[in-house]
This record gives structure tokens, C-alpha cells and sequence, in this order.
């Protein structure tokens, strides 16, 4: 194997954690079946060349660019790894990355494996769920170059110590111009990204008892916010924080599920969760199948409680 590019992903100029993840898959196969680990990124950002090389970044290439472009990075990205005869490519399965990852792999001529959550580096197998979670799917790409985008929360950081190198690389350019990209201001973490996340779900009642789950929140350090889609659909809460099938999938460590029945759709989007804490009143709901722990009540009378419990924690 020559080597491994992956393609990070920067927000207002700073690296987001999944790419951090990809880089450490990447260093484990690279350790495996030997070659390099490059990282590309593809706009104007501030790199951290230490962390990069900890979690698996030998050499790190830096485009001078202002904005995101999604015809540009993916050009960009495929001049680079046709350049340096790169035989895999790495992405993370957020919202970019998906737009991204098919892009890449038809300049290259070749197939892809999408949101994969485990790597076979002896039979370059890749595995990702399908059918909502109930099955697994085993995944090889038969083209010249190996693309696939990686889901966050599934892989980590090589954590070694080590230096990455930069260099400049020129940005390809798009058939379109970005000119500036706004996003809605929030306190939070991106419900994808957060080791810990708090969803309120239709037991709620009403969308003005949502603060109830924010002081659950408040008083857990890092926690994100999630949604049902029943509560996204009724306008409670943006679609950002939805969870689920027809929202972002998420794998924290811990995953507070408050009024939340447990539809397949929304399981789809979370069970994969290391802990997950379950509260409805309905004690046969499905989400209790599913749960590590369990509270059979009415979430606006444990909520508060809860609460309460955990800020005497914090303190």
C-alpha cells in the first residue's frame, strides 16, 4: 500500500473531531498493511500539526481557500490522491462528508463504501449497518482506489507521538462559487459529535416544557441536544437535532432518551449508544428493550428531579 489521504473537515477554521477519527482509522490500517496516512484540507484553516500527527497524520497538505466548496474539495481532493498515488481514501460520515465521498469516487473512477463503522485491514472489508440497524452489510470496493466515508463515534484517534509535516497544496476550482456559509448559533455541540447527548421526545407535551430537558443538559458537561422526528415534524425543535433515520446518526457514550417510545426509525439513529437511559411512563414501550437503564414515569416529574440529582454531581 503507497498511502492513505484523508480528507478533514473544517468549520469556521477549526478541525472538526470526526476527522480526527478517520485519521486514527487510517493510522491503524496504514500500521496493518503498511504506507503513509496524508491529510488534505481543502480550506483555509488552523491546523494543529501535533494533534494531527497523535491521532495519524504523517504529512498534512493546507489549501489557501476562503470557503467551503463541495465541487472544489472533491476535485481537490482527487488531484491529490492521484498525485501521490494514494490506493485509499477516508472521509467522515457527517453531512459533508456524505455529499463528498460519492463525488471523490467518481473523479476517481472507482466505487465506495458509506458510513462504515468497522474496518477489516486483512480482506480491506468494510461494515456498515443497513435496514435501519437490523442487519450488517460487509463491503469491498473492487476499484483502482479505495473510498469511504466513516461514521463519527466509531473510531478513534491514533494517540501516538508523532508530528505532522505541512505543505501547501492549490485548490482546485468548482463550476460555482460559495461565498459565505452562516449557521445558526448554538452553545451546544453538534448533536453528531457529542460524547453525550440529552432527546426529548413527544411525551414532552409541549414544546415550552422543552427547558425541562435543557436543565438535564445544563448539568451534564458536554451534553447535546436531540429530537424525535415527531417533535422536529410538530416544530418544536430544528431538524439539526434530530435524531434518527430521517436525521443524524450518533453513537455517544451516554444517551439520555426522555419521552422518546423507541420507533425502529429513531432507533436507527442511536442504538448504537454505549449507555443509554430510557424515561416514559408507558412501561412496555420499545425503547426499553434497548435501554441500559430504565425509568417508568412521567418525564416532566423525573426530569426535574433528574436535573437537580446532577448538578449536586457537578458541584
Amino acid at each position: 500500500m503507497n498511502s492513505i489521504l484523508v480528507v478533514l473537515e473544517t468549520r469556521n477554521g477549526a478541525l472538526r473531531p470526526a476527522s480526527l477519527e478517520a485519521l486514527g482509522a487510517a493510522r491503524a490500517l496504514a500500521d496493518a498493511k503498511g504506507g503513509s496516512v496524508l491529510a488534505l484540507a481543502t480550506e483555509t484553516a488552523e491546523l494543529d500539526l501535533a494533534q494531527l500527527g497523535s491521532a495519524g497524520a504523517d504529512q498534512v497538505f493546507q489549501c489557501e481557500r476562503a470557503q467551503h466548496s463541495a465541487e472544489s474539495s472533491a476535485a481537490t481532493a482527487a488531484k491529490l490522491a492521484q498525485e501521490k498515488a494514494c490506493d485509499v481514501v477516508f472521509l467522515a460520515a457527517t453531512v459533508r462528508g456524505r455529499d463528498l465521498t460519492p463525488r471523490i469516487a467518481a473523479l476517481l473512477d472507482t466505487g465506495f463504501a458509506a458510513d462504515c463503522t468497522a474496518i477489516d485491514p486483512e480482506n480491506m472489508v468494510f461494515t456498515r449497518p443497513v435496514y435501519a440497524g437490523k442487519a450488517l452489510l460487509q463491503v469491498r470496493v473492487t476499484g483502482p482506489v479505495v473510498v469511504a466515508s466513516l461514521r463519527p463515534n466509531f473510531f478513534s484517534p491514533a494517540n501516538r507521538s508523532h508530528q505532522a509535516n505541512l505543505e501547501s497544496f492549490a485548490a482546485e476550482a468548482g463550476a460555482s462559487e460559495v461565498v459565505a456559509i452562516e449557521a445558526a448559533a448554538s452553545g451546544r455541540p453538534d448533536v453528531a459529535e457529542a460524547s453525550r447527548v440529552v432527546a426529548g421526545g413527544r411525551g414532552l407535551g409541549a414544546a415550552e416544557n422543552w427547558g425541562l430537558l435543557e436543565a438535564v443538559a445544563d448539568a451534564i458537561p458536554g451534553a447535546a441536544l436531540g429530537a424525535s422526528r415527531a417533535v422536529v415534524d410538530a416544530g418544536w425543535r430544528p431538524h439539526s437535532e434530530q435524531v434518527g433515520q430521517t436525521g443524524k446518526t450518533v453513537a455517544p457514550e451516554l444517551y439520555i432518551a426522555a419521552g422518546i417510545s423507541g420507533a425502529i426509525q429513531h432507533l436507527a439513529g442511536m442504538n448504537s449508544s454505549k449507555v443509554i437511559v430510557a424515561i416514559n411512563k408507558d412501561a412496555d414501550a420499545p425503547i426499553f428493550q434497548h435501554a441500559t437503564y430504565g425509568i417508568v414515569g412521567d418525564v416532566k416529574d423525573v426530569l426535574p428531579v433528574l436535573a437537580e440529582e446532577l448538578k449536586k454531581i457537578q458541584n
